[in-house]
């Protein structure tokens, strides 16, 4: 009986799953379908090959930027996915295996990554619906990150919309954000962004100038 419902997960085209998901939970759900080749690796590429810590991936969904960070060289053992639909959770399981998927809430990382016990991270690659969420759960999101990645540590977030999903309010003299090109072949369009601590400032610095680059 569980391989059949195995079989009948992987079984189901992952646009099908989005749809499904979308239906039943559209305020969890932030895209009618998974993440395009072109961008699950620009997003792994963003994420750059950090040689020691984990990789926490936020919102893998059916794994598309899953596999790319995989394809790109990154251990299966070094991979924690957190995904708050317990049906993805079942379905990441079955397709990588040596990696870790956690059923949590990515907006309270301190509580869904106590597992960790304090594991280095290097790197968090978000695929999250930032901008469904206030931005107050933004902030404490790139807050609670960065605690625990420490000053090497990148945030990688994608976003169809064309201003950064992290506001300038928050970024301002804590946060440097670069913006990646256009990825014209996901559909729709999207953009990569990168953030990262600005030099000897921490989550909790007073603002000052805010920088942001472009690709």
């Amino acid at each position: 009986m569980h391989d059949q419902k195995r079989k009948a997960r992987l079984g189901l085209g992952d646009g099908a799953h989005f749809l499904k998901s979308l239906m039943s939970t559209p305020h969890l759900t932030g895209a009618v379908a998974p993440s395009g080749r072109a961008l699950a690796r620009a997003m792994a590429g963003a994420a750059g090959p950090p040689e020691r810590g984990l990789v926490v991936e936020l919102g893998p969904g059916t794994g598309p930027v899953t596999r790319a960070l995989i394809d790109r060289g990154l251990n299966p053992g070094r991979l924690v996915m957190v995904e708050y639909n317990p049906q993805f959770c079942r379905l990441l399981e079955d397709r990588f295996a040596g990696a870790r998927v956690i059923h949590g809430d990515a907006y309270d990382l301190p509580r869904t990554l106590a597992a960790l016990n304090g594991e280095p991270v290097s790197a968090f690659v978000s695929s999250l619906p930032l901008l469904t969420r206030p931005q107050q759960e933004r902030e404490k999101l790139m807050g609670d990150a960065f605690a625990l990645m420490g000053a090497d540590g990148v945030f990688v977030q994608f976003t169809y919309g064309l201003l950064s999903p992290i506001p300038r309010e928050i970024c301002e003299g804590r946060y440097s954000a670069h913006r990646g090109r256009p990825i014209w072949a996901n559909l729709p369009p999207a953009r990569v962004w990168t953030y990262r601590l600005e030099s000897s400032a921490g989550p909790g610095a007073p603002p000052r100038r805010r920088r942001e680059t472009r690709a």
